[in-house]
């Protein structure tokens, strides 16, 4: 009167696998970075990128999102390096037209003479 009944096997759950809250959120802060956020979008997008990252590795399967987090990071990354190489334009800029301004360049005959 045994009757034999299929077994689940042990250690394998159909868990329902979902995309990571965290890549979301580094996804839309990287594309909101450059449209409403400029600095502090581009910031969220990268920290959250990473952390987001990190969750979906130790998730062992039951997260996704990597693509997403990937490309807020990517987003963000570059915004931060365009808005440091134009703050180095700015800076470089403002400091030519103080030295300018000073005198300590001279201007003349076709070539920079720096003037003591």
């Amino acid at each position: 009167m045994t009757q034999d009944s299929p077994q689940i096997p042990t250690g394998t759950t159909s868990l329902p696998v979902q995309t990571s809250s965290m890549a979301i959120i580094s996804l839309v802060s990287g594309i909101s970075s450059w449209f409403v956020l400029p600095v502090l979008g581009a910031i969220i997008a990268v920290f959250t990128g990473h952390l987001a990252k990190k969750e979906i590795r130790e998730s062992e399967g039951r997260l996704t999102g990597m693509e997403w987090a990937n490309a807020g990071l990517a987003l963000g990354y570059v915004h931060l390096a365009l808005v440091a190489i134009g703050i180095c334009v700015i800076v470089l800029v403002i400091a030519a037209l103080l030295a300018v301004g000073i005198g300590a360049i001279n201007w003349s005959s076709g070539y920079i003479r720096i003037v003591p």
